[in-house]
């Protein structure tokens, strides 16, 4: 019986667009996405580097590029979060134990606080028992460890805890240390559907 749940963020309760921060920053001047921009992004996601090393590192490969392009480019990834998702996740948080467990960096969550103001976002962080984000405990997904550390930080069992999230290699790292989970296919599922997938 499924006590507790582990929720990723984007595209699981927040819209995103990831194709729009590409095309952005290719619209400043970027050839194309390459590995070192990917194991940047990874370093500002696991809080090894600070705001102005990440964006200095962006500036790089786009040199003319300001500072406020890059960071309004970086920010049209996020999309809107429908207010159902919302109100689906207050009702389960009265049935269940609930965990917030996000790839995420600190321009990112700072831009969705701002867009969604401190009333909306705060009713969201309280259906959480604890949320945690890549940037704050310096590990992501699929590390394994990411998923022991929530795990055993509030004595969850991985047996009676399901995973949520839209990247396979997340769901095939949190299964493999015997979590329940669902891969929600994003623009064919919806995290509301969940009662209709018989996992709890």
């Amino acid at each position: 019986m499924i006590n507790a749940i582990i929720f990723d963020f984007g595209d699981v309760f927040i819209n995103l667009d990831k194709q729009a921060t590409i095309d952005g920053l290719k619209k400043l001047g970027l050839s194309e996405w390459n590995d070192d921009l990917n194991q940047l992004n990874i370093e500002y996601e696991t809080g090894q580097i600070s705001r102005e090393n990440f964006i200095g590192g962006i500036k790089k490969h786009i040199p003319n590029a300001s500072s406020e392009e890059i960071l309004k480019a970086w920010n049209a990834v996020l999309l809107d979060f429908p207010l159902y998702r919302l109100e689906f996740l207050q009702m389960l948080s009265k049935k269940y134990r609930l965990f917030l467990l996000s790839n995420t960096d600190a321009i990112h969550i700072e831009t969705f606080e701002q867009n969604n103001g401190a009333s909306f976002y705060g009713d969201f962080y309280k259906c959480f028992e604890k949320v945690y984000f890549s940037f704050e405990i310096e590990m992501r997904k699929p590390n394994p460890d990411i998923y022991t550390y929530v795990l055993n930080n509030h004595d969850l069992q991985a047996k009676r805890t399901l995973f949520i999230d839209d990247k396979k290699e997340n769901t095939d790292a949190a299964l493999s240390l015997g979590l329940h989970i669902w891969n929600l296919q994003v623009g064919k599922e919806d995290v509301v559907d969940l009662f209709t997938k018989n996992l709890i």
